[in-house]
């Protein structure tokens, strides 16, 4: 059994690195390379986080003196702040647009019952189909990739993954408009988790310039070529979005540090924390604009924030137990959520959605015919209650006015001081339901029949609804079937203990952070975002101690929601810890015994253009010969600067012996800017490239452009070591050696320290400890 195990660790291993196949031109048997280019039938290919520090690099970089260095200092601020303002305005215009399309809609909706309810009703699904309509018609026809919420596709991207697609200028349009049409159509979903990617996008096309294809684009923006800065200017771009979701800039940076990102410094958390700063004046000004009434429906209820800062005072100790019971509740029903959406995904993706857009239309459209069905049809099954006694210095109304936000709807009930209960979180935007469930001084307000019938139509229609062709985040939805069985389990801890001072809002504010916790997986972000939406600091640690337990009943399922539909749409994520059967197996054994594809130094153009078209790989070593005649590995080649190369045709040479690789005579190369794939494009294709007949009989000298330090490793290192750095430098390429035959040195820590000048001291050096060794 062991045995048996241990093979298919190793082979679970090997899935995850792809090879280099056997050729029999330019075979080098003294190398390996370890790769995590994946295959381009999914649409997604490897990210190159890695600086090439070749010719073009060192002379660009000499060029640049400490003015060049403030500048791009100071450039790399501007483009936060304009990520922050421009994600800032975007939430605005959703959130204006989805409150005012609900808040038209219910207002019409409840004119109308008051004379026929079966006309409300009818008009009531009309309404939301053709919001939901609209949202599925776009994405379907003008931005597949803006369908879902979008984050497994952001996490993936800054994981070094990149899918082709999800950050273009109509993705982003998509995304805007698809998700007022789906939030504002009623369905079980929310806006936040497209706000996520809504900022990545509005980051990554400051960071290009804007989008060439629809003419508007900017010269002067394009500042940023690498794809490690425009990895940095993403990461802002999420963080960004989780802040104008929530109005929670804190929640914003630890959501992009604990959720997204891969790779972290204290320099770009700095300037992550100043874009979700700005997203929150930006919010906030637009608030206070809108507060006048110049946004119509919209108000202070607009952005996701429940004030339950006149709550429940304080706990007592037995409270922990049902608070401990709600942490293993949400667990299992955050668990049970992933696992259900895993089930429907596959469905949709193996029987449903291959029939084409038509189809995923059609299921839209049914999806919310039933979801209004269901949320106007089942709160007139229930009996309405009698209003109770009004408090004199509160403010909730029972029952409320007709169309105005807030708690006790008059719904179906044959006397005007009734209200059902059902209706009051079932007939109402998802912002206010949760609103609803989380006041406090409301004891008894919902009934536990009710809270139970909506807890299972709602938790339904939220698995069947996530993974239809809208834009859909998980948020919200999450909240409110955690709120809900939160404030059941409140109800029934006070009626036991009987006493005056327990709030059942507290208790529904606890279930909704245990469910995310259990199916989202997130803790210290969570923690931080749901103190800062409730304005309550004095639940934290009954909120850190619910998400403790719901994450740990959640893991021993499975993983969490991203993780998880990250892999079922083959996105090929590095998570922080390898695998356990990884330390049993070496980099020699996943490279297998085939022989690598390597190029000459000298390389004539027809045969690098015979390779280009055999393969799909990304990178080739590129092998020299000593005076001696022994082969020497020089460096690494990318297939993205061949095709520059190949396009370029500036250093096509007569000659196949080398040229100089500082350039002498040939002034005239691509600059180190040429080589960067622009991200709204898959870059050039050597189907795109015509050469004549000429060309393919010149040489190319490969020196002055390869990668001449590459990351090596020993062929027995262990795949766990491999795995570490390929994640935490972002690398898409390892060599394998052979064990070194000597050792010209040795560096450490005190190597890399830099003395400071001194009056008795050289200007600045590196202090060298390092000692040759044979």
């Amino acid at each position: 059994m062991l045995s048996n195990h241990f093979e298919n660790g190793t082979e679970t291993a090997r899935f995850a690195w792809s090879r280099l196949p056997h050729s029999d031109d330019g075979e080098f048997d003294g190398v390996g390379l370890l790769s995590t280019t994946t295959s381009n039938r999914n649409g997604v290919e490897s990210l190159d986080y890695e600086v090439i520090e070749n010719y073009a690099y060192r002379e660009e970089q000499a060029q640049r003196g400490q003015l060049f260095v403030i500048y791009n200092a100071s450039v790399k601020w501007f483009f936060a702040l304009l990520i922050g303002i421009g994600t800032g305005l975007a939430a605005v215009f959703i959130n204006i647009s989805v409150e005012n399309f609900a808040g038209w809609k219910f207002a019409l909706i409840f004119n109308i019952i008051q004379k026929s309810y079966l006309a409300g009703c009818l008009i009531y699904i009309l309404i939301n189909l053709a919001l939901v309509f609209s949202s599925v018609y776009i994405i379907t026809q003008f931005a597949p990739a803006a369908a879902g919420s979008g984050i497994p596709e952001i996490k993936g991207y800054l994981n070094g993954v990149d899918i082709h697609g999800i950050l273009l200028f109509r993705t982003l349009i998509g995304k805007i408009f698809g998700s007022i049409g789906s939030v504002g159509g009623g369905l079980a979903l929310g806006k936040e988790g497209p706000l996520v990617h809504t900022g990545a996008c509005i980051a990554s096309l400051l960071g290009q310039g804007g989008s060439t294809k629809y003419h508007l684009s900017s010269r002067w923006l394009q500042g940023f070529k690498s794809e490690r800065d425009r990895r940095d200017l993403v990461t802002c771009g999420c963080a960004a979005g989780v802040a104008a979701a929530f109005r929670a800039p804190v929640g914003g940076v630890l959501f992009a540090l604990e959720e997204v990102t891969s790779w972290w410094r204290s320099q770009l958390m700095w300037r992550v924390f100043f874009t979700s700063a700005i997203v929150a004046v930006v919010v906030r000004v637009a608030m206070g604009w809108c507060k006048s009434g110049n946004c119509g429906h919209f108000g202070s209820g607009g952005f996701i924030i429940w004030d339950i800062s006149d709550g429940q005072e304080d706990y007592s100790f037995e409270e922990l137990l049902p608070m401990a019971l709600i942490g293993v509740i949400g667990g299992l029903l955050g668990a049970l959520f992933n696992q259900l959406t895993i089930y429907v995904t596959r469905w949709r993706r193996n029987y449903l959605h291959k029939k084409g857009n038509r189809v995923k239309i059609y299921e839209a459209c049914l999806i919310s015919v039933l979801t209004s069905v269901i949320s106007f049809g089942l709160p007139l099954l229930r009996n309405c209650s009698p209003c109770p006694v009004s408090d004199p210095g509160s403010e909730i109304e029972c029952p409320r006015a007709p169309g105005v936000d807030g708690n006790y709807v008059n719904f179906y009930c044959s006397k005007d001081n009734e209200y059902n209960d059902l209706a009051t979180i079932f007939f109402n935007t998802q912002d206010d339901a949760i609103r609803n469930l989380f006041s406090a001084k409301t004891i008894h307000e919902f009934s536990a029949q009710s809270l139970l019938t909506f807890l299972v139509m709602f938790y339904t229609l939220a698995v069947v609804t996530f993974g239809t062709a809208v834009p859909a985040g998980q948020f919200v939805p999450g909240i409110v079937i955690g709120s809900t069985y939160g404030r059941l389990v409140g109800i029934f801890t006070v009626n036991h203990y009987k006493k005056l001072n327990i709030e059942e809002g507290t208790y529904a504010l606890l279930g909704a952070a245990s469910f995310l916790g259990g199916s989202m997986r997130m803790t210290v972000s969570l923690c931080v975002i749901m103190v800062e939406i409730t304005n309550n600091l004095k639940f934290l640690p009954l909120i850190m101690l619910v998400l403790l337990i719901s994450k740990a009943v959640g893991d021993v399922f499975n993983e969490g929601l991203y993780e998880e539909q990250a892999r079922l749409r083959g996105i090929p994520l590095l998570e922080s810890k390898p695998k356990y059967e990884m330390r049993k197996v070496t980099a020699r054994e996943v490279c297998g015994n085939q022989k690598v594809l390597s190029l000459p130094r000298v390389v004539k153009v027809a045969d690098v253009v015979s390779i280009l078209q055999s393969n799909k790989h990304n990178g080739f070593p590129v092998i020299d010969h000593t005076r001696n005649g022994e082969p020497l590995v020089i460096g690494l080649m990318l297939r993205s600067h061949l095709l520059v190369l190949l396009q370029s045709r500036i250093d096509f040479q007569h000659s196949p012996l080398p040229c100089h690789s500082t350039g002498g005579s040939r002034a005239i190369r691509p600059n180190y800017s040429e080589f960067a794939k622009p991200v709204s494009s898959k870059g050039i294709s050597i189907n795109d490239i015509y050469l004549s007949s000429d060309d393919l009989e010149m040489y190319i000298d490969l020196a002055p452009f390869l990668n001449p330090s590459p990351y090596v490793v020993p062929e027995d290192m262990s795949l766990t070591k491999v795995y570490n750095l390929f994640r935490q430098l972002g690398l898409r390429h390892i060599f394998v050696v052979p064990r070194a035959s000597r050792v010209i040195g040795v560096i450490t820590r005190k190597d890399l320290l830099i003395e400071e000048e001194t009056e008795d001291s050289t200007p600045t050096e590196l202090q060298s400890t390092s000692r040759s060794a044979t």
